[in-house]
């Protein structure tokens, strides 16, 4: 049976902006057996369109169609929520297009939620904005909870970070979207048109990406060219389908 690919990017088929050796191969293996594949990523920044830009300056010719992220998983999330609703937003385009796309309306007078994302400048009013429209009900969502990010002179703190904050001045918790949480798994799914008992989670971290994929029902495989060492892999309780170097080393059949 031909599979079907949920592809983590950091760690998997780039290093920031250098590309792992192989991951061009990869996707052109992909493309060739018109294999259905999505990129994954819980950076919820930048639109499929800036991706797509940024994959192509290391070498990866991947079509926006076939980004899929922690923001836009966010918008279906809400849109399936409450349709057209309203909401705070704290974020960067990535986030703010995916939701105008699912028809919200983004408003800091009375809004249904305030919607936390990763943004390059943490704006302490906007913060404060937020922690009082969620005191006066609005409900908490965040795309991810990753508490840093990289970049090239080192570690930012991240929506995991700036949750935790809000979380603290507020007493009310972040509902996160993004891995490892089964819905981003299932959103993409369903993004993709395909189902879980032939779909491949391919990945660097044991605590997003294959723990996402093993309670998603995924079949998964880690991959030892990002975070993740084969020590690493015995500090879960759940392992991976299967541990290899890179994904170079994934062959992909044709239908």
């Amino acid at each position: 049976m031909q599979k079907n690919y949920l592809i983590d990017m950091d760690g998997v088929l780039v290093k920031g902006k250098i590309l792992i050796p192989g991951a061009d191969e990869f996707i052109d293996r992909l493309k060739a057996t018109n294999t259905k594949f999505l990129i994954l990523t819980n950076n919820p920044i930048y639109t499929p369109r800036d991706l797509e830009h940024r994959l192509k300056m290391t070498g990866l010719n991947v079509p926006a169609e076939n980004i899929f992220t922690s923001a836009m998983a966010t918008a279906r999330f809400l849109q399936s929520q409450r349709p057209n609703g309203t909401a705070f937003v704290i974020g960067e385009s990535g986030l703010t297009q995916a939701l105008h796309e699912v028809g919200y309306v983004q408003t800091d007078m009375d809004p249904d939620y305030v919607v936390l994302g990763e943004v390059n400048t943490y704006n302490f009013e906007q913060i404060t904005r937020a922690i009082r429209l969620i005191n006066d009900g609005a409900l908490f969502i965040a795309t991810n909870p990753d508490a840093t990010g990289p970049l090239e002179s080192g570690i930012v703190p991240a929506t995991g970070a700036m949750a935790a904050l809000i979380q603290k001045a507020t007493g009310k918790e972040a509902f996160f979207v993004g891995k490892p949480n089964p819905l981003m798994m299932r959103s993409a799914m369903r993004y993709l048109g395909v189902h879980s008992e032939n779909t491949v989670m391919v990945g660097d971290r044991m605590d997003t990406d294959v723990v996402a994929g093993v309670m998603s029902g995924l079949e998964t495989i880690l991959v030892l060219s990002g975070v993740s060492t084969m020590e690493t892999v015995e500090h879960f309780p759940y392992r991976p389908g299967r541990i290899i170097n890179s994904v170079a080393d994934i062959e992909v059949s044709p239908d």
